[in-house]
């Protein structure tokens, strides 16, 4: 009876259009950092829509947002659906929030049609995905989760000292649920592609099996500064001579395990920063992926080794940081046939696709199963402002996400 049912594109769009506000920069893209004032008001946003479907808020210690949907068997598990409402510095539109609006939109729905789930289903806000902010990413799901310890979480700072702890409390998010006061049934995330294939191959909706594995490196090199001019080279203990040799074979670890292997430097830093004074100390970011986790785990010994032979090697010190790593994940057979039959029965295109980015359900799928709904993205471009999508995409990505939770929501 419940086939033919669909979402209202144009609610879910205005949504959408409505939150993108909330942040809005002048190239047409949004910066929400986690936990600042314009996360507040996004998140202020979101519960006064929830709260107009009837739907229960509770939060927990790190300011996961819970809407809870009451079921006929309420001592079952929930159907959790949603993702995250920060951004980038210069982030777009649709990248977390999509997941949680499209969930939003199948609540509606429910309720438009008065349907009473035998299962609860739950929308759920994640806190700090990006990592943007507060290293490192996912933060919030991995606690939830039990990667993470509480205090762990909420002593992690930005670059000014605030830590996530006190900024919870500032801006009145600090829960009291704990990790493992509550799971899911199954979980399910809608989201972008965030890269071309779902474009190239003219499908409209991904069904992703799997996520690949991310790790996150600081690299330190330390020399020592003098002045440019009257030192001669080879006297000279140089951190950014050291560092532009090192960068260059850093990219050789991804072009190693072409095709799939990714290596980015996002983050460098040189000091003192004088342009007449030999630096001292030069600092960069490190993230490689990889979806084999052979493969992800050699990437990992590649990096390592190659710091350590600069080490012994240079006249300066090198050393690094290993301070985050998200290994592949495989997501539950059922779930991703759930998310199939749903493709079927909407009538849409799919593929079967790994994600290239990390997200939270990651983290989930290790307390309960989980799987994920891809929809394409213009040029595949993600965590810029010119991000974009079309409501085509956006209407069915929520529509297999609606058929997912009925598949679910029933005993």
């Amino acid at each position: 009876m419940t086939s033919d049912i669909r979402v209202n594109a144009q609610r879910l769009w205005d949504s959408l259009e409505t939150m993108a506000q909330i942040g809005a920069t002048e190239k047409g893209g949004v910066c929400r950092l986690a936990l600042t004032d314009l996360d507040k008001e996004g998140r202020d946003l979101m519960s006064q829509w929830c709260e107009a479907e009837g739907l229960e808020r509770s939060i927990d210690v790190m300011g996961n947002m819970f809407f809870h949907r009451k079921g006929r068997s309420p001592d079952i598990q929930a159907v959790g659906i949603g993702s995250h409402l920060d951004t980038q510095p210069t982030g777009g539109k649709y990248d977390g929030v999509y997941g949680v609006l499209s969930a939003l939109e199948v609540v509606r729905t429910l309720n438009d049609h008065n349907i009473d789930t035998e299962i609860p289903v739950e929308i759920v806000v994640w806190t700090n995905e990006e990592g943007a902010r507060f290293a490192p990413a996912m933060l919030g799901s991995g606690v939830f989760a039990e990667v993470f310890d509480v205090e762990y979480g909420h002593s992690r700072s930005d670059l000014e000292g605030k830590t996530v702890g006190d900024e919870l409390s500032r801006i009145g998010y600090l829960g009291d649920l704990q990790p493992g006061d509550h799971g899911f049934s199954a979980f399910f995330e809608a989201h972008i592609e965030q890269g071309p294939i779902l474009e190239n191959e003219d499908k409209l909706i991904g069904v992703v099996t799997s996520v690949q594995g991310v790790n996150w490196y600081d690299v330190c090199v330390r020399g020592e500064e003098t002045h440019a001019g009257p030192m001669p080279m080879t006297m000279r203990k140089d951190a950014m001579e050291c560092a532009s040799r090192m960068l260059p074979e850093v990219f050789a670890i991804a072009a190693r395990y072409a095709p799939h292997a990714r290596a980015t430097v996002g983050q460098f830093g040189v000091v003192p920063g004088s342009r007449n004074t030999v630096p001292s100390r030069v600092e960069f970011s490190v993230d490689l992926r990889h979806p084999s986790r052979p493969i992800f785990d050699q990437m990992d010994h590649d990096l390592k080794a190659l710091v350590e032979r600069f080490d012994h090697e240079s006249k300066v010190n090198v050393g690094v940081d290993h301070f985050w790593s998200s290994p592949p994940v495989e997501f539950d057979a059922n779930c991703i046939q759930s998310v199939t039959n749903s493709a079927k029965i909407c009538g849409y295109d799919y593929i079967d696709i790994v994600s290239g980015a990390g997200h939270d359900s990651v983290y989930i799928s290790k307390i309960a199963p989980v799987s994920m709904i891809f929809i394409p993205c213009d040029d595949g471009v993600s965590h810029a402002e010119i991000e974009n999508t079309s409501i085509e995409a956006a209407e069915a990505g929520a529509n297999v996400l609606l058929h997912t939770v009925l598949q679910n929501s029933f005993d």
